[in-house]
């Protein structure tokens, strides 16, 4: 069993795959090094770019809480973050986005919940860093996962959740021994389409191999992601609303329509349609982006539905399914 909230043992994963976002990586880092319930070690996975693992090797040669390694398994963020665990030293593992920091007590308020021994994961909030300074009129709240941080709809506070977000999220070891770790076949490439819902499969594994495990949001936890210009763009607003749909198809194949899409009919019955009530409103009353925003939402839901469809007829084709290998150790150290 985790120790106290004081004894507890963080690990920080952060997956890496471009020399074009080092300062980014470098702030990511530091902002881990700043915590307030200091994280045992910090690792960097290098996805299949010896260049930017030899530039991070000697950046941090002389910093032995800070881990380089190279990806263990076939490209992409899934098999990234299942080295990392595998090398990982800490009875928590948490995953900072490279392109994000944290606030000075991250850890500290997921460690705070661990202290509940039934809790085996725990996320939280993450605000957008708009690169033009602030949230294009026409972009709705209810979208900002399209970003990678959290969106209108998620209850307030710290609530039980069916599954965490990737980018800012933490498991006890126990949950990646219990359920294996990230699957592989779906989730981020680089720049290739922007794939997810990794995360949202692992949880529901998760929570099939433990009944009693409990999954929280802790919204005091706060990491802040940096959007860069080419994401404040329609074009990549309906790009990841597409792709959102393809992977929530896998994810239904994998395990059953009934929990793969339990979040997202609440959140397309209740929390879109008031998204465009408000839109229109604003529209009304000669708000800012009132209609673009109505507009946005209604072109998301259609675009996000078309994915699920093309990827659901391509998934019964072809039989494809997600592959969960077991958690081998990597090069540079397993957990003790």
């Amino acid at each position: 069993m985790s120790g106290t909230r004081a004894s507890l043992t963080v690990s920080v994963v952060i997956c890496v795959y471009t020399e074009d976002r080092w300062e980014d990586i470098l702030a990511a880092v530091a902002s881990v090094g700043a915590q307030s319930h200091p994280a045992r070690e910090t690792l960097l996975v290098v996805d299949h770019n010896e260049a930017l693992r030899e530039r991070l090797a000697e950046e941090y040669g002389g910093r032995p809480e800070v881990r380089v390694l190279a990806n263990a398994g076939p490209r992409g963020l899934s098999a990234g973050r299942n080295t990392g665990i595998a090398a990982s030293r800490g009875e928590v593992i948490a995953f900072l986005d490279d392109d994000a920091v944290a606030e000075r007590d991250w850890l500290g308020h997921f460690a705070e919940a661990y202290t509940d021994p039934a809790v085996v994961a725990v996320g939280g909030r993450t605000e957008p860093v708009w690169a033009s300074g602030r949230r294009p009129v026409w972009f709705p709240e209810e979208f900002d996962w399209v970003v990678g941080c959290t969106y209108r709809g998620l209850p307030p506070g710290r609530v039980r959740v069916r599954n965490v977000l990737g980018g800012n999220a933490s498991f006890r070891r126990e949950a990646f021994d219990a359920a294996g770790g990230f699957a592989t076949g779906i989730g981020r490439d680089g720049d290739k389409r922007p794939l997810g819902c990794e995360e949202t499969e692992l949880c529901i594994r998760l929570s099939r191999a433990r009944p009693d495990a409990v999954l929280l949001i802790d919204d005091r936890a706060v990491i802040h992601h940096r959007v860069p210009a080419a994401r404040e763009r329609f074009g990549y607003f309906r790009t990841r609303a597409y792709a959102e749909g393809l992977s929530k198809a896998l994810v239904a194949r994998s395990v059953g329509a009934d929990k793969g899409l339990e979040s997202e009919r609440r959140y397309a019955t209740r929390v879109l349609p008031a998204g465009v009530a408000r839109g229109l409103r604003d529209a009304v009353l000669a708000r800012p982006g009132g209609a673009g925003r109505a507009g946005a939402i209604v072109a998301g839901v259609l675009t996000a539905a078309g994915g699920y469809v093309v990827g659901s007829l391509r998934a019964r084709r072809s039989g494809a399914a997600f592959s969960v290998a077991p958690l081998a150790p990597a090069e540079g150290g397993a957990h003790g």
